[in-house]
């Protein structure tokens, strides 16, 4: 994914389906080349490469 697309649906008022390694996740944040994204199931909070997240 591009990093203006994550912030696009970081924006949306709508829910769109975000994956990272197959994981739902939560976008919190878009920086240049990362987001910080939290888990659906956990929770849990990472920052990761915003090209290894997925939409769909």
């Amino acid at each position: 994914m591009m990093a203006y697309r994550a912030r696009q649906i970081m924006d949306s008022l709508g829910v769109i389906e975000v994956k990272y390694q197959g994981n739902p996740v939560w976008i919190e944040q878009v920086e240049e080349d990362s987001a910080t994204v939290r888990f659906l199931d956990s929770g849990k909070k990472i920052k990761v490469p915003v090209n290894m997240l997925a939409e769909g």
